[in-house]
């Protein structure tokens, strides 16, 4: 899913004024958004550390906790973007960093 413009839409909180998104130029660089921002928060709640790891369950912990997240991707046959929800999103984020992993 290489090149294809994609929304993040996040709410991290039940407070309809924490909404946000963020646009990238592929799903993968998305998916790498989005585990930028766990680590940010990582890093937030311990300024001290300075190496962290986290683990798959850890992510979707985040993901699960936060109040709305989706991704609307650009499907250039229909002209149209796509969307999809919180669980494809985690299915994406395991399989992009399996990928990595092996390589």
């Amino acid at each position: 899913m290489a090149g294809r413009h994609t929304i993040v839409l996040i709410q991290p909180s039940p407070n309809k004024g924490s909404r946000t998104f963020m646009d990238f130029s592929s799903v993968n660089q998305a998916l790498d958004g989005i585990c930028a921002r766990y680590e940010r928060k990582i890093m937030d709640i311990n300024p001290m550390a300075r190496n962290f790891t986290y683990d798959i369950n850890d992510l979707y912990n985040y993901i699960d906790g936060l109040a709305d997240i989706s991704a609307l991707v650009y499907d250039h046959q229909l002209h149209a973007f796509l969307p999809y929800d919180r669980q494809w999103i985690k299915q994406k984020i395991f399989q992009h960093l399996k990928t990595l992993a092996l390589n």
